[in-house]
C-alpha cells in the first residue's frame, strides 16, 4: 500500500500530503462515507507553508512541505540565507554596509529591517537572537469567512481555515524561541480568526501562559461599517492575544485619563473636597510633609489662581490628597502621624492621623485594562507619511503595547511589519527593533516610513516623545534564486512571455531532480494548450522549492554568483570568519 502511495508522484511532487488533491472527514482510518459519526480533519498540520507572496494583489499556488515526508527537504528550506543588497539608512539617506555593531555578548544592537520570506528571516535570524527578544508584535493577515467578508486571507485567496493556521502555526513555532525567559507575544485578530486562533496559541504558547485577551476598539460606528447594519451589528474591536514565555512573567501597569462623562462629574466633586498638597514625595512616607495648598502658594510667593486652583491640583494630582474612613484601619494600633501600611492582598494604603489618605490622581484617571476604548483611529491615513488603509494600526496602540511590557535597552520583533508602525514607535522610543516584510507595498513600504521618522516627521506619538528625527537602521534582503523564477512567472500576461521564462529557466535555475527536459521539450504542445492559470501552476513545479533563496551553505557556489559585498555582510552577521 505504501508503495502504491509513493507511486502517485502528484502526491509528492511538491512534498504535499495525501490531502493535496482530497480533504475529507474521516474517523479513524475510514472516510465519511463509510461511517455514520463525523470528525473534522486539519489536513495541513504536519505540513509547512512557506507562503512566498511579494505583492499583496498575487494569487499564487502555495507550497506545502510534509514534515514527515519531506524532512530533509524541511531542513534545507530552513537554513539561513545569504544576505544582500545591504544598506546603512540615516538622515544622509542610503549608505554603504559598514558592519554591524554588537554588545558585550556578540549579539546585534543595530535596528534591523529584513524584506524576504518571513518564514525563512526568522529561521536565518534565530540563532543571533533566539532568546532575547522581550516583545513580539505581530499584526498577521487575517482568515475570514467570505460568507461575511470580500477581503480575503491577502496571501492567497484561496486560502481556508485549515491553510491559514498552517500559515500561522509555523510562524507563531518559530516565533516562541526568539522571546525571552520573560517576554511576551501580542497577536492582534478580528473576530473571524479570534477563536481559531486562540486554540491554536493556546497549544503553542501553553494556556497557562494566556496574560490577557484584550478588546481593543479599531473603528468608528460610521461609514462603510454601516452598509450591512440591516444584517449584522458593525463590527469595531479587534482582539490582542497576549501570552508571556513563561508564567508569571510582570508587566508595567499604565494609567490612563478617565473620559466618560460621569466621571467628569466625579472629578468636580472631588476637586472640591481636596484640599491638601504633600510638598516631597521623594522622601519615606513616615516624612512626608503636608500643608494645604492655600499655605503652600503662600510659602512658594505664588499668586491665587482664579479658578480655585482647580488647574493646580490636576496638574499635582499625584501630591494632591484627601482623608476619609477606612473600617479595616480601625483595630490598627499605630501611632505613627503617617504610615504605609499593607492591607488585604498586599495592597498598600498611606495613613494619616487615623484615616486613609486618598490621591486625587486615582480620580481622574485608572489604570489600564483588557478594554481598550481611548485610542482614537481617526486620519490614520496622516501617520508616518505611509497609507495602507487595510492594514494601519495607531501608533499610539503599539507606545501603549511596548510602555506595558519593555524598556530601552528591550528587543522588539515583528515579522509582519506592513507599513511599519511596530518599528517607527520603537524607533522613538529608543527601543531596538527587528522587522520582516516580504509584501511590496512602494511607495506606502515601511522603509519609506522609517526614512520619514528619521527625517524628524511629527505625526503620531512624536510630540509625546518630543521626536526631532535622528538614528539609523540596517536594511538587507534575503537573497533569491528560484523566488526569482517564481515571481516572474506569476507576473506573466501570456503564454510567449512564460515560454522565454522556460528558456531562461533551463539554463540559470535548478529543477526538480526528476525533470526530464527532453520530455518536457516533447509536450511543448500539450503546455501551450493548457489555460495560462495551468501553465504558471506547471512551471512552478518544476522547480526546487529548496532553493528559493540561496542558502549560507551556498555562499561560496560559483554556481550562485555571490558578489563579495554579499560575503561580506553575511559573514558578519553569521559571525563567520574569513
Amino acid at each position: 500500500m505504501f508503495i502504491q502511495f509513493l507511486e502517485q508522484k502528484n502526491y509528492l511532487n511538491d512534498s504535499y500530503t495525501q490531502f493535496k488533491n482530497k480533504v475529507g472527514l474521516t474517523i479513524g482510518n475510514q472516510y465519511l462515507k463509510q461511517r455514520n459519526e463525523v470528525s473534522l480533519v486539519w489536513p495541513f498540520k504536519d505540513c509547512v507553508l512557506e507562503g512566498g507572496q511579494s505583492r499583496e494583489e498575487d494569487k499564487r499556488e502555495e507550497i506545502f512541505f510534509n514534515e514527515t515526508l519531506a524532512q530533509d527537504e524541511i531542513t534545507e528550506l530552513f537554513d539561513p540565507k545569504v544576505l544582500t543588497n545591504a544598506k546603512r539608512i540615516d538622515q544622509n539617506g542610503e549608505n554603504n554596509f559598514d558592519k554591524f555593531n554588537r554588545n558585550e555578548n556578540g549579539t546585534i544592537t543595530d535596528n534591523l529591517i529584513i524584506k524576504g520570506n518571513n518564514l525563512l528571516a526568522l529561521h536565518s535570524l534565530k540563532k543571533e537572537f533566539a532568546g532575547k527578544v522581550k516583545l513580539i508584535y505581530i499584526d498577521p493577515p487575517y482568515y475570514f469567512n467570505n460568507t461575511i467578508d470580500t477581503d480575503n486571507f491577502r496571501y492567497n485567496s484561496n486560502f481556508k481555515l485549515s491553510t491559514w493556521l498552517t500559515f500561522m502555526k509555523n510562524r507563531l513555532e518559530t516565533a516562541k524561541s526568539f522571546l525571552k525567559d520573560d517576554g511576551f507575544i501580542f497577536i492582534q485578530i478580528k473576530t473571524d480568526g479570534y477563536a481559531h486562533l486562540k486554540i491554536l496559541a493556546d497549544s503553542i504558547f501553553g494556556v497557562e501562559n494566556l496574560v490577557n485577551s484584550i478588546s481593543v476598539k479599531m473603528s468608528e460606528s460610521s461609514g462603510v461599517k454601516m452598509a450591512h447594519i440591516d444584517k449584522r451589528l458593525p463590527n469595531i474591536f479587534e482582539h490582542i492575544l497576549v501570552y508571556s514565555k513563561t508564567k508569571n512573567n510582570r508587566i508595567y501597569p499604565i494609567k490612563i485619563n478617565k473620559s466618560d462623562e460621569n466621571e467628569n462629574s466625579k472629578l468636580e466633586k472631588y476637586l472640591n473636597y481636596y484640599s491638601k498638597i504633600i510638598i516631597d514625595k521623594s522622601k519615606p512616607v513616615e516624612d512626608w510633609e503636608i500643608v494645604s495648598i492655600e499655605k503652600y502658594f503662600e510659602i512658594n510667593n505664588l499668586k491665587k489662581p482664579d479658578d480655585n486652583y482647580k488647574e493646580f491640583k490636576i496638574q499635582n494630582a499625584n501630591r494632591v490628597v484627601y482623608r476619609t474612613n477606612n473600617n479595616s484601619f480601625e483595630k490598627l494600633d499605630v501611632k505613627r502621624k503617617l504610615a504605609k501600611i499593607t492591607s488585604v492582598k498586599g495592597v498598600e494604603y498611606i495613613w494619616w492621623e487615623g484615616k486613609q489618605m486618598l490621591f486625587l490622581e486615582d480620580h481622574i484617571s485608572e489604570y489600564l485594562c483588557d478594554l481598550w476604548l481611548d485610542i482614537s483611529t481617526i486620519n490614520l491615513n496622516k501617520e508616518g507619511g505611509v497609507n495602507l488603509p487595510n492594514g494601519k494600526k495607531p501608533e499610539k496602540l503599539l507606545e501603549r503595547i511596548i510602555n506595558l511590557v519593555t524598556v530601552k535597552s528591550d528587543i522588539i520583533l515583528d515579522y509582519h511589519l506592513g507599513s511599519g508602525t511596530t518599528a517607527a514607535v520603537a524607533h522613538k522610543m529608543k527601543r531596538q527593533y527587528i522587522g520582516i516584510e516580504q509584501l511590496d507595498y512602494e511607495k506606502n513600504d515601511s522603509i519609506v516610513r522609517l526614512q520619514n521618522v528619521i527625517n524628524g516627521e511629527n505625526s503620531g506619538i512624536s510630540k509625546i516623545y518630543n521626536w526631532q528625527g535622528g538614528g539609523f537602521f540596517i536594511y538587507l534582503e534575503l537573497k533569491k534564486y528560484n523566488q526569482i523564477f517564481i515571481e516572474k512567472i506569476e507576473a506573466a500576461e501570456d503564454t510567449a512571455e512564460l515560454l522565454q521564462i522556460w528558456e531562461e529557466m533551463k539554463s540559470r535555475s535548478f529543477l526538480n531532480y526528476n525533470v526530464d527536459l527532453k520530455k518536457q521539450e516533447q509536450h511543448l504542445d500539450d503546455f501551450k494548450a493548457l489555460s495560462l492559470k495551468e501553465q504558471k501552476r506547471h512551471l512552478c513545479e518544476l522547480l526546487d522549492k529548496n532553493q528559493l533563496y540561496v542558502n549560507l551553505s551556498s555562499l561560496n557556489d560559483e554556481n550562485f554568483k555571490c558578489t563579495e559585498e554579499e560575503k561580506i555582510v553575511t559573514q558578519d552577521f553569521y559571525k563567520i570568519k574569513n
